[in-house]
């Protein structure tokens, strides 16, 4: 009875050694054994290819791994008032601009606004009848002269806004600007009328030569 005895507990011992050692093994796997394939964490922006996608063009690949920088959208005349309020040493002049007659002088002048092209320049030009500013060299020399001139019907009243040129009716100056203080139909049909000042008429009259253009601003 006795050997009966021990040999039941020697069996039951092994059992629990047997537990112990499949519970052991469990919980504290070794590097021989581990199998779990781990994977990187996404990085933001980044997509990463399965296995089963292939691509033999570089370019092509690094296009898909890399998330394209979102497109900032592209402005129209239509996505604005075309209102353009010049901040100068003497004052605000408010001028709406011309997008429908003379659309390309506008978007290039809305564009230098926006850029602060104008910010700091002076107004070289000041005469009984006319102010002309927007010369990078302050002296009426500068700003390129292959922009195509846009002439329409509208005539040069008092504030008509208009982009310089040489006068031979094909191209103007791309930087250049005069508002008229003065009815001045001598310019019409040969210079591009694009605006009219519908506030700050004054300021126009106090503007006198070395007078600052501090910022152009676009709604």
């Amino acid at each position: 009875m006795s050997k009966n005895i021990f040999y039941i507990l020697f069996i039951a011992l092994l059992l629990a050694i047997g537990i112990i050692f499949v519970e052991n093994n469990h919980s504290s796997p070794s590097s021989s054994n581990f199998s779990s394939i781990l994977t990187p964490s996404p990085t933001p922006g980044i997509s990463f290819l399965s296995p089963t996608q292939t691509n033999s063009n570089p370019s092509q690949l690094q296009s898909q791994q890399a998330s394209p920088s979102p497109t900032p959208k592209q402005l129209t005349l239509n996505d604005i008032q075309g209102i353009a309020t010049i901040t100068t040493s003497k004052g605000i002049i408010v001028i709406q601009l011309d997008k429908q007659d003379a659309p390309n002088t506008v978007v290039n002048f809305i564009n230098k606004s926006l850029s602060g092209f104008y910010n700091g320049l002076t107004f070289h030009r000041v005469e009984d009848w006319v102010i002309q500013g927007g010369d990078p060299k302050g002296d009426g020399t500068g700003g390129d002269t292959n922009m195509p001139v846009e002439f329409n019907t509208k005539p040069f009243v008092v504030g008509s806004l208009g982009q310089a040129s040489l006068g031979d009716g094909k191209y103007q100056n791309d930087d250049q600007f005069f508002i008229v203080k003065q009815n001045a139909d001598w310019l019409d049909g040969k210079y591009t009328n694009y605006g009219i000042v519908t506030q700050g008429m004054d300021v126009v009259n106090k503007i006198q030569v070395g007078d600052k253009i501090e910022n152009i601003q676009i709604q």
